[in-house]
């Protein structure tokens, strides 16, 4: 492709719209040459000729930095960049081991099933069948499992089946782990928030249950760019990793553009973004029909569905053959489906899908050359990940950014510099989560009976949370051993990647066929009585709702709008656990435990291309309640009286000082806002003065709220510059709107919010 290629597309394109100023931003990332440093000289000569058949003669400075850290006897992460060879770092050492000794074992953990299914390709390539290896998951055939454990040397799996399959029967697992030499875990960046401090739990019961069998196995992990690679691997693992992060690998040249969508006349009268979905659909028909291979990204399973549709009907009949060549992709999707996507995409039957984050991770997907993100991904280690998915073989590539009508969007379309100069964000997960903590020390004790020195594993905050589970009788105590006391097995009803545990499946009400699943904790948010849910470019309306039997039935129905959908908080603090500001009289922060009780008492049907709402629509659901961790900033009378607000402008004020603060936080937390919620009043009884809340959205917190706390000054700088920097006068979706208001963003003040920031940055300083 010629050098000028993606630029004169990009040209083309915002010719064709006529009305100029969609790209705010090219970004031009140069090739980079390869560097290369020769095999090791003591490397096994049949690791030589291994690679040698593969073509690799030489290895990367990171390689082979790698291959010496493990030599030595560390533990390693590897954070470099995508197809940088990540996986040969693993691979070399692990096949040398079981070269020299036969007898040993290496288990690789990945995200996903398709992941390690991908893995498991390249390592028999390299092996070329000389090492026994094979995946062990939930589709593993049963008559396969006892030859896995008796025969595999290397077993590919995923922390899911860890948790409930491998550690919960370890005697019939005795001969591998006695011989259990090394421990792989795969895109260490996806183990952050709750899923990663589910994962930390449970490689330390891997940990625990090898020293058991007499092995004290090595850990290897592998990740996108983060800020603290070897402290996050060392959190994961509960042991000391040292991190390996400069990449010497080669790069194809990047056009990097950051997109947006123009103003339009709402259907109130008011200015918003055109629709990112819309925007993205036709960025997609456009490069399909110059037969460019892209894959384009959205945050959410809707928008991809969304995304998917209109390109459709964009196309049309005329070009049916093309929109042949496309197709959505997203969790929730049954296995079969995925794979066969997996296999057109990777077979180049397939020139585009429209896909969530589920496709972000390393599965070969074969030779793309584009990459639409519909709307930033919600981390910059995101961000980079997806638009490496693009030109992955070297080559050009472009990797476009469509800002949504979204206040962090549009801060980084008018701040690129945020994105493209800054450091990628740390990657946080929760030990002392007493519930996530609780749940995992009734799975190890139950695996084998907990005694003094597991606190080498698990901390020494452990025997606190022991003692709450013998008085809920979990447990029980004999001698000098915590055993498991009930009958049932803990690990079957502990789901890793659900603040809930639990799952409601979604079927279709005529044909009795499983669309997808949703996590109970967010129910009545996605599948509420007269909820939208979107599946492959279908729209179904949700009939009813079945809690006793986990069950969401729903209608195909050809439909014009969507769901939004509606809800009051409360949040009662609980206890103070730490607090910044002084004197008494001014602004202060505090981090702590609270509850949040959260009604979902309605919602809105709003028209698909403009969001008019419609009508709305009342409902009759239970309250949810959520033991949690939040930050809250408390803003006295007497400092507000100099403000003069009245008392609904000072509610619309914190109302947009919360939406903005929590939009703006994760480029300081690894997180999506999606993981957060707030609440904001003009007087809480808990703390005297009017208030400002944030909390992690999940049971017990998973550090996002302590991160928010620790970087507050930095913060609220960038969340005020956010508000303050948008040219529209009242506020609007780029700045103090919130997509997931359950208040229908109603009161909101932008220019009081402006007032109440500068307020709180006058007293930290101070703090």
């Amino acid at each position: 492709m010629p050098e000028q290629r993606f630029e004169e597309i990009l040209e083309e394109i915002s010719a064709g719209w006529g009305e100029g100023g969609r790209m705010t931003h090219l970004e031009v990332i140069p090739a980079r040459e390869a560097h290369y440093v020769d095999l090791p000289q003591r490397l096994h000569p049949r690791l030589r000729e291994a690679l040698q058949r593969l073509g690799a003669s030489r290895l990367y400075p990171h390689q082979a930095r790698a291959l010496e850290l493990v030599e030595k006897g560390r533990n390693v992460i590897i954070a470099t960049g995508t197809a940088s060879g990540k996986s040969l770092c693993y691979h070399l050492p692990v096949y040398e081991e079981i070269l020299e000794r036969p007898s040993s074992r290496a288990l690789y953990l990945f995200p996903t099933k398709a992941l390690a299914q991908d893995q498991l390709r390249s390592l028999k390539e390299l092996q070329g069948g000389e090492v026994r290896s094979a995946t062990y998951d939930g589709d593993t055939p049963s008559d396969l499992r006892g030859w896995i454990r008796r025969e595999a040397q290397i077993v590919l799996s995923n922390p899911d089946m860890l948790h409930f399959g491998i550690l919960p029967n370890h005697r019939l697992w005795s001969g591998f782990f006695s011989h259990l030499r090394y421990v792989v875990v795969d895109e260490a960046h996806v183990a952050r928030g709750i899923f990663g401090s589910h994962v930390a739990q449970v490689l330390r019961r891997l940990r625990r249950i090898a020293a058991l069998y007499g092995s004290h196995p090595r850990f290897f992990f592998t990740s996108a760019t983060i800020a603290n690679p070897a402290e996050h691997a060392g959190r994961l693992a509960g042991l000391e990793v040292d991190a390996v992060e400069d990449d010497y690998s080669p790069r194809g040249r990047k056009v990097f553009a950051l997109w947006n969508p123009p103003d339009i006349l709402s259907m109130e009268g008011g200015e918003i973004h055109r629709s990112s979905n819309l925007e993205t659909a036709e960025l997609l028909a456009r490069l399909m029909r110059l037969g460019v291979r892209t894959i384009a990204f959205a945050r959410s399973r809707k928008a991809a569905e969304l995304t998917y549709g209109y390109v459709l009907r964009i196309l049309g009949a005329d070009e049916r053959e093309l929109a042949g060549r496309l197709a959505s992709y997203r969790g929730g999707y049954l296995p079969s489906q995925r794979r066969e996507i997996e296999r057109r995409l990777m077979g180049g039957e397939l020139l585009a899908v429209s896909t969530t984050n589920a496709l972000e991770l390393g599965v070969d997907i074969g030779e793309l050359k584009a990459c639409i993100m519909n709307g930033y991904p919600g981390t910059i280690a995101s961000t980079w990940q997806q638009a490496g998915r693009a030109g992955r073989r070297q080559g050009e590539s472009l990797a476009l950014l469509v800002g949504a009508d979204d206040p962090l969007d549009q801060y980084l379309m008018r701040h690129p510099d945020s994105l493209f100069g800054a450091p990628c964000e740390e990657a946080v997960i929760d030990l002392e989560n007493r519930r996530i903590l609780g749940a995992h020390l009734a799975c190890a004790a139950r695996e084998l009976p907990l005694r003094d020195g597991d606190e080498e594993y698990f901390g020494t905050g452990m025997w606190r949370v022991v003692e709450e589970l013998k008085e809920e009788g979990a447990l029980g105590k004999k001698g000098k051993i915590w055993y498991y006391a009930r009958m049932d097995s803990p690990a079957q009803e502990l789901n890793l990647r659900s603040a809930s545990g639990s799952l409601i499946s979604i079927v279709e009400s005529d044909s009795g066929s499983l669309l997808g699943t949703v996590e109970e904790a967010t129910c009545f948010f996605h599948v509420h009585p007269g909820a939208v849910y979107l599946h492959q470019g279908e729209s179904y309306l949700v009939e009813e709702l079945d809690l006793e039997r986990m069950v969401a039935l729903v209608r195909d129905e050809d439909l014009d709008f969507y769901t939004n959908p509606m809800d009051n908080t409360d949040v009662s603090v609980l206890a103070e656990e730490m607090r910044r500001g002084a004197p008494e009289e001014a602004c202060s922060l505090h981090y702590g435990e609270v509850e949040v009780s959260t009604k979902v008492y309605a919602y809105q049907r709003r028209r698909l291309l403009t969001h008019e709402i419609l009508e709305t629509l009342g409902l009759d659901l239970p309250t949810q309640v959520l033991a949690t961790r939040a930050l809250w900033y408390t803003l006295p009378a007497g400092r507000l009286a100099s403000l003069g607000m009245d008392e609904y402008t000072l509610a619309g004020g914190l109302h947009a000082l919360e939406h903005a603060a929590i939009a703006i936080l994760p480029l300081f937390a690894m997180c999506d806002r999606w993981d957060i919620g707030g609440m904001s009043t003009a007087f809480h009884p808990d703390t005297g003065s009017a208030a400002v809340f944030i909390y992690d959205a999940y049971p017990g917190g998973v550090g996002i709220a302590a991160r928010g706390y620790e970087a507050a000054a930095q913060h609220l700088a960038a969340a005020r510059e956010m508000v303050r920097s948008c040219p529209c006068l009242e506020g609007c979706p780029s700045c103090i709107h919130s997509p997931k208001c359950g208040n229908g963003n109603e009161p909101l003040n932008k220019q009081a919010a402006i007032r109440l920031f500068a307020l709180l940055e006058e007293d930290f300083p101070k703090a």
